[in-house]
């Protein structure tokens, strides 16, 4: 099959890429800056960008499925066009998709779900993925500071990539959406513990008051709005965060990857530099 990526460059899309390229697809992979994209040879680069439907007609045409993402833009803003893409992808004749959802709909899962495209969404929990922003703390100063302390099933990025790459493989998947979490409910301080084992110093976990969150948002440059967000989530859990579900297993075959597995390989990015 020929497969075009959305979101190519992105912590799911890279792996999506490799996976499929891996399987013998022939993969082409959209992205807004070809000369940067730095994909497995092998791999077509198309440009494109989401957020303009026009662009998107060469890398579109003559592929058999799509995996796409719901956000596009510098601002990662939901994307408005989902019925003029799903439209394009109907008129070039693919007939299976995967969509990388979030935490609501978008123009782009609701345009698919009414086009006559075969179509999988994949809703995942908390990324692993997600720790890299902890990174320049704890190289800075061996802490690991925040206000949140509720356990969340965090999934690895190769998993909701796996998953996706059989939905796309395959019909047996049409029509169904997928919760994904990893194998286990971590609070951040088991999170920070497990880092400290894969780079083989210890961390420490500080709690934060509301107004310390707030003192560290500020500090990333975020907006007011943004930073009331951020302690809302920070003190009210996401519903079902700390639940476990097997559907990685159930569609791949494999067991989902532990946080372990996936501290030990960014290990060198929590590392100090010396």
């Amino acid at each position: 099959m020929r497969i075009l990526i959305t979101g190519s460059t992105g912590q799911v899309g890279r792996h999506l890429a490799t996976e499929l390229l891996g399987a013998g697809h022939t993969v082409r992979a959209l992205t807004r800056s070809p000369s940067k994209a730095d994909l497995p040879k092998g791999i077509e680069v198309a440009a494109g960008d989401l957020t303009n439907t026009a662009s998107l007609l060469t890398a579109f045409e003559g592929v058999d499925a799509v995996h796409l993402i719901t956000f596009g833009g510098d601002d990662g803003e939901d994307l408005t066009n989902g019925a003029e893409i799903v439209n394009l992808a109907e008129r070039a004749g693919i007939s299976r998709a995967t969509v990388l959802g979030g935490w609501s709909s978008t123009s782009v899962d609701n345009a698919l779900k009414a086009s006559s495209i075969s179509w999988t969404i994949i809703q995942p929990a908390e990324f692993m993925g997600n720790a890299l922003e902890l990174a320049p703390e704890i190289r800075a100063s061996r802490t690991v500071s925040m206000l949140a302390d509720y356990p969340s099933a965090v999934v690895h990025e190769a998993d909701i990539a796996g998953v996706a790459a059989a939905a796309l493989a395959t019909d047996r998947h049409a029509q169904k959406t997928y919760g994904l979490t990893g194998p286990e409910a971590l609070t951040p301080a088991e999170r920070t513990s497990l880092l400290a084992g894969a780079i083989g110093e210890p961390i420490q976990f500080v709690q934060l008051s509301e107004d310390e969150e707030r003192e560290r948002l500020r500090n990333y440059g975020y907006d007011a709005d943004y930073i009331e967000f951020g302690i809302q989530l920070a003190t009210h859990a996401p519903r079902n965060a700390g639940t476990v579900l097997h559907t990685v297993k159930e569609v791949t075959g494999r067991p989902a990857r532990t946080f372990r597995q996936w501290a030990h390989e960014h290990l060198d990015q929590f590392r100090a530099m010396h």
